[in-house]
């Protein structure tokens, strides 16, 4: 088991150099895709979906559930950050190419990553066809939280799981 999650551990960190190792171009359009995962943006979408939904009432039932999905993913997600203490890569490996702000908190898992998921999938689940635009958005704000250096793949990907088995959990009740 220790030999396992010593080469899953390994192959984190080498698919995290190749995409951290980029040109300042992308990882200038990364730094702003990023945002779309952010506190700020993540809030002011719900309300703005609020708002929304009292003109669409067909999309009222979905607003409410990305609401409860931002909100009990992201409990769960600071409960695990506590628990498992992942250092951040640029704390914890060598020749990072860190963009933007150091973060304070751990990385696993990545709350960025968890909110845009959490936003996106309770729509993708009730209208299909947003898949095609919403799913492309959710993975490239989750990608860039490993080009910008603040988060291994494995952190972004588990963000996603959290929000999508949330997601599906608010759906089914």
């Amino acid at each position: 088991m220790d030999r396992m999650f010593t080469g899953f551990h390994k192959m984190d960190q080498q698919l995290f150099y190749k995409i951290n190792g980029s040109s300042q171009l992308y990882r200038t359009f990364f730094g702003s895709i990023t945002h779309l995962g952010g506190a700020r943006i993540s809030i002011l979408s719900v309300l703005l979906l609020s708002i929304l939904s009292s003109i669409y009432p067909s999309i009222r039932n979905t607003v409410f559930q990305v609401f409860l999905t931002l909100c009990i993913s992201h409990l769960i997600m600071h409960m695990i950050k506590r628990s498992v203490k992942r250092i951040r890569p640029y704390l914890s490996l060598p020749d990072v190419l860190l963009h933007g702000h150091p973060f304070k908190d751990h990385s696993f898992p990545s709350g960025h990553s968890t909110a845009i998921f959490s936003i996106t999938i309770p729509f993708m689940l009730q209208f299909p066809m947003t898949i095609f635009i919403l799913f492309p958005i959710s993975c490239l704000v989750a990608y860039s939280r490993v080009v910008l250096g603040v988060h291994y793949p494995s952190d972004v990907m588990a963000g996603a799981f959290l929000a999508l088995a949330t997601a599906v959990l608010i759906s089914f009740l």
